[in-house]
């Protein structure tokens, strides 16, 4: 959000100089990220990782410097809230039950407690962007963007998709539906109404961007436009320096203007 609010438009060349760099630092934590994920038997660092990689979505679309990879990447900001901090609650949630956060000591919990499996795996499928909830939306449209820039960086990115789905289904599958040991769990109760209540609405919401994005597509539109606009006119006119007998360089938009004082005096 700060490169957003203050470096783009502020700084817009320098943003442009830094672009490349930014580009690759943020495959790089794309990439590193779900690698380090995928390592993670702590079912809240296995999240937390996944977080490094999804941020690393957001800076790429900032830094290509266009408008479907911009939308894309404030889009994402608003999904990773939704979906990684159901994941984060659905953590909790079990914690206060087993008391663990480890994979090994939550295996199967499909049977004790449905309702949060369920819950559990539509936070999981939107992490790993499936289409028809909201990251798929975000990621596509910053990966859109990454093509239009660089094809190159595009394919690189795209083996965060894949390493989020390998790691995300693999703990579905151990979390799930796998076979419980009987001294790992205890009887465990389903989800209360106040868990209910916090959960289901992020559930809601996963589907609600995920099926219909346009509404808050369309609202960040003409703000992405605008940003990209002013580090258009923000672009510094080629002129010669004043020791060398010339007018000083001039912004683009406030050119005309600065002439015609002149002309004036």
């Amino acid at each position: 959000y700060g490169f957003l609010r203050f470096s783009l438009p502020m700084l817009p060349d320098a943003s442009r100089a830094f672009t490349p760099m930014m580009v690759a630092l943020s495959i790089i934590a794309i990439i590193y990220g779900a690698y380090m994920a995928l390592a993670q038997v702590d079912l809240k660092k296995l999240i937390a990782y996944s977080s490094v990689s999804h941020m690393g979505f957001v800076t790429l679309g900032l830094f290509v410097l266009n408008q479907q990879g911009i939308e894309g990447a404030v889009l994402q900001m608003v999904n990773h809230g939704i979906t990684t901090g159901g994941l984060f609650l659905c953590v909790g949630i079990i914690y206060e039950r087993t008391h663990s956060r480890l994979i090994a000591d939550n295996v199967g919990l499909a049977a004790p407690m449905p309702q949060y499996a369920v819950l559990l795996v539509i936070f999981a499928l939107s992490s790993l962007g499936l289409p028809g909830t909201n990251s798929f939306v975000g990621e596509f449209l910053v990966l859109v963007g990454t093509f239009l820039w660089s094809k190159v960086a595009t394919a690189f990115a795209s083996l965060g998709i894949i390493l989020a789905a390998t790691y995300l289904l693999w703990m579905i599958q151990r979390v799930v539906f796998g076979v419980p040991s009987p001294h790992h769990l205890p009887k465990l109760r389903d989800l209360n109404l106040r868990e209910l209540a916090t959960l289901v609405p992020l559930a809601l919401l996963i589907f609600w961007i995920g099926l219909f994005p346009n509404p808050l597509v369309s609202r960040m539109h003409q703000s992405v436009t605008n940003t990209i606009a002013s580090m258009s006119r923000a672009k510094v006119a080629p002129t010669a320096h004043p020791s060398a007998g010339g007018t000083a360089p001039l912004l683009a938009n406030s050119g005309e203007q600065l002439k015609t004082q002149g002309t004036s005096r």
